[in-house]
């Protein structure tokens, strides 16, 4: 479970992500946007000014994410959305997720002798993009809780694609990693410096093909990145070598986003909401579920002992997520049984005083028979929650998959390589299929986990989520122990260290725990390890604090949290 760990994340070890000193909790009485990058906060406050919804905000933050970001996130990707509407007291999720073509074959990442490709390889062949979902994930979000016309989501960003962008110090660190898709011909062309080398920050960079793309969005929706000439396109990349991939323009054109009721349950006074499955939504609704049995909410962030039980939830949490989650419309996904109570009882049971071997995966009511999983799931991804001023909430998980996704740019955006977050081997040494197997229409599982907070009277409480590939729920059961548990503001609960354990692996910040706590909880059979992306996270969220709104932004990354 270590290499797996390594392997999804550490090319952000590589990147070395800067670390700034924190910001100061950002406080406001109307509205509030928590987003990686100032820029995407300026445009999505500008609409909110404009008296747009937290809906409207959402799709500016995203294309500006997409122009001064695409390291992380873009048009090409895909998102989960978990929507609070303050006046009907209703949280809807919204699915953005990428779909695999129709020519998509269980074995597609196999090599010619059966065993798995490198994941290097996969991820700059033709094989790895899905249909993008995030822009047709808003158009229905925004159709449906918008006040303001799509068409005027879109000028300021493109503006400032033509007039260039100020590159930043993670942008720069991140072409710098070595990365595999550092290597692709399209990053080289694009990232490039006129003198040789790529770029530096404060450097800017122009994107006069982006503009061009946003003003079509802007008239024609969705259907101009999944249709017509930009979609040609799309598809005309997709079947490049190496080892080109199967999408068609049919493929594009059948997608579609889904909308539910958001996956919700008790925790504590609390009721958290997720997206469905195949996000990370139930892992971490998972891991409040087995929290809940614990004392860690008379604890405090100076307790080992706090930290031990963190850790040992998200072992079991992480056990059952990886064996049974997958596509709902594929797979069965024992839902029930994983969130009842009774059963979460019985697994917080398993916790002890001192840290064993891996714990194995549960048997919950209703669970097939899945085989283990090997997928590699890397932190090319951003997060970002709003607040409007009707009290309407967006709170967003959107990534292109791996850092600058495949490789491979198409009218000013980079495509995904989502598809390798489908587990490369589609059985077991025993041949017990994967849940998370590739299939032709399917939507990989995802770790995304957005979350939205109410009280027992459905009033919002907080958001908050967080790029970081398979160490997301992690983090956001990180910040929701810290706002919820501890009474932290969401500034401080965000700055904690982070600690993710997965098998026998306890990865983690060390430098950053209070006097003790390491050795202490060395003593207890948790050894924290620095490094395999632990540091990569970029929370950002809001919580309402009496009366007022409170922002936090990570100072792993480059966000702000700003209102008014």
């Amino acid at each position: 479970m270590r290499q797996l760990f390594a392997l999804g994340l550490a090319v952000l070890l590589a990147a070395g992500p800067p670390v700034r000193a924190a910001p100061a909790a950002a406080q406001a009485d109307k509205v509030m946007v928590a987003a990686a990058n100032p820029a995407a906060v300026d445009a999505g406050l500008k609409v909110l000014r404009a008296g747009g919804s937290a809906a409207d905000a959402a799709v500016a933050v995203q294309v500006a994410l997409g122009l001064v970001e695409p390291q992380s996130s873009g048009l090409g990707g895909g998102a989960f959305l978990v929507y609070y509407d303050a006046k009907a007291k209703k949280a809807t999720a919204y699915d953005g997720r990428e779909t695999a073509p129709a020519g998509a074959t269980p074995d597609m990442f196999l090599k010619s002798d059966g065993t798995p490709m490198s994941f290097g390889d996969a991820v700059l062949s033709g094989r790895s993009a899905g249909a993008p979902g995030a822009i047709a994930m808003l158009a229905l979000a925004q159709h449906e809780h918008g006040k303001v016309a799509w068409s005027s989501l879109f000028d300021d960003t493109a503006r400032l694609a033509e007039t260039g962008f100020t590159v930043g110090p993670r942008m720069a660190k991140l072409l710098a990693s070595g990365a595999s898709q550092t290597k692709a011909p399209d990053v080289i062309a694009y990232f490039s410096r006129p003198g040789g080398g790529f770029v530096q920050p404060g450097d800017q960079i122009k994107n006069p093909s982006y503009a061009a793309t946003l003003r079509k969005i802007a008239v024609q929706g969705p259907a101009a990145l999944l249709a017509g000439p930009i979609g040609a396109d799309i598809v005309a990349k997709i079947h490049r070598d190496p080892m080109p991939g199967t999408m068609s323009l049919a493929d594009l054109a059948a997608y579609r986003p889904h909308e539910a009721p958001a996956l919700c349950r008790p925790y504590r006074a609390f009721v958290v909401c997720e997206p469905n499955a195949p996000s990370g939504g139930p892992a971490t609704l998972i891991g409040l579920g087995i929290l809940q049995h614990t004392d860690i909410a008379t604890r405090g962030p100076a307790d080992a002992r706090a930290w031990f039980e963190l850790a040992q939830a998200e072992r079991l949490m992480y056990a059952d997520d990886l064996r049974y989650v997958g596509d709902p419309v594929f797979v069965q996904v024992p839902l029930k049984g994983l969130l009842d109570p009774a059963y979460l009882k019985e697994r917080a049971g398993l916790i002890g005083d001192k840290a064993g071997p891996p714990p194995a995966p549960g048997q919950p009511a209703g669970a097939p028979v899945f085989g283990p999983d090997a997928t590699k799931e890397p932190g090319g991804t951003s997060s970002f929650a709003i607040v409007d001023r009707w009290g309407d909430v967006a709170v967003m998980t959107t990534t292109v998959e791996s850092l600058f996704g495949d490789g491979r740019m198409v009218d000013g955006f980079l495509l995904n390589n989502q598809l390798t977050d489908f587990s490369f081997s589609p059985r077991d040494k025993d041949g017990a299929p994967a849940a998370n197997a590739v299939a032709a229409g399917k939507r990989p599982r995802s770790s995304m986990a957005p979350t939205l907070v109410l009280d027992q009277q459905g009033h919002f409480v907080a958001a908050v989520g967080s790029p970081g590939g398979l160490a997301i729920p992690s983090y956001v059961l990180k910040a929701l122990v810290g706002v919820l548990d501890w009474k932290l503001s969401m500034q401080e609960a965000i700055n904690l260290p982070n600690l993710i354990a997965l098998g026998n692996a306890y990865m983690s910040e060390p430098a950053k725990f209070p006097p003790g706590v390491v050795d202490a909880l060395a003593q207890q059979g948790v050894t924290l390890h620095g490094g395999y992306g632990a540091e990569a996270s970029g929370l950002h969220g809001v919580i309402m604090h009496d009366g007022r709104l409170e922002g936090g932004a990570d100072p792993r990354r480059e966000g702000v949290a700003a209102g008014y």
